[in-house]
């Protein structure tokens, strides 16, 4: 997966990656669901064992346009996993008593505790993502965010957690066919809201927003991956790939007891 891994210091051109691309997998579409699932078995035990350490964390980031498939990977790549040891976080706008804080206050709250994979459904992006287009805080604000992000990350990642972060990578043509879906559909309509093709509207701005994080914010510690996103199955597929490599590369172990049960017997 390393063709979709933002290597530190790239300058980012979103019109250079192909939001239809599935040139890493030569089957077909039954057969990376197939290997998804044999990924997502194997990611359950890993899980298991990261839980058992209890040592250190994981923490997935996915960030994308609206209608990017946030939800859907996670339900389809991460939604087997034991939630006892799982936790998916929301990051919409924010209220009244997280504005009173710092803008990584409600981040840290949500962090995965040791032993725990955590989910983030947006994130600390947002900071420099909406508040940059809607101009909710001046340029020297959100301009200084970048480092201020990284060095959070850094932070985190010396403590023991694994940070890798998901830029969904969808089409504006591919937006548009999925809006639509939501309207036409019965069971997909409670998810439209009029409200996202104003934001549609500012799909430019975003798409330069999302190129100064990929490009500022890609670090060795705290990689991006921009995947690409307008086949689903195929989104699925890299993100389950680079979730599995990840826990393997921890290799998380069970704890083996301090003291020798062998003599023990229960009547």
């Amino acid at each position: 997966m390393e063709k979709y891994r933002v290597k530190p210091g790239t300058k980012i051109k979103l019109a250079d990656f192909d939001a239809s691309d599935k040139s890493e997998f030569s089957g077909d579409k039954k057969e990376a669901l197939a290997e998804v699932k044999a990924l997502t078995d194997a990611m359950d035990e890993l899980q298991e064992k990261l839980f058992a350490e209890s040592t250190r964390a994981v923490l997935f980031v996915l960030q994308a346009m609206d209608t990017g498939g946030k939800d859907g990977t996670i339900r389809r790549v991460f939604g087997h996993l034991n939630p006892q040891g799982c936790h998916v976080a929301s990051f919409k706008a924010p209220t009244s008593l997280e504005l009173a804080h710092d803008y990584l206050w409600r981040i840290s709250a949500a962090l995965p505790r040791k032993g725990e994979i955590g989910i983030f459904n947006r994130s600390q992006y947002e900071d420099v993502l909406v508040v940059r287009v809607h101009n909710l805080v001046p340029k020297e604000v959100w301009e200084k965010r970048y480092d201020q992000i990284n060095n959070f990350e850094k932070m985190l990642t010396d403590e023991g957690t694994t940070i890798v972060k998901f830029y969904l990578h969808i089409s504006k043509d591919e937006q548009k066919k999925r809006l639509e879906a939501r309207i036409q559909d019965p069971t997909k309509r409670w998810k439209f809201n009029p409200a996202d093709l104003k934001e549609r509207e500012l799909w430019d701005e975003y798409e330069k927003a999302y190129e100064a994080v990929l490009s500022k914010t890609s670090t060795e510690y705290a990689p991006w991956y921009i995947v690409p996103a307008n086949r689903k199955w195929y989104r699925d597929w890299v993100v389950a790939h680079v979730a599995h490599d990840t826990l393997k590369a921890l290799d998380p172990q069970y704890p083996q007891p301090d003291e020798d049960f062998s003599n023990i017997v229960i009547e």
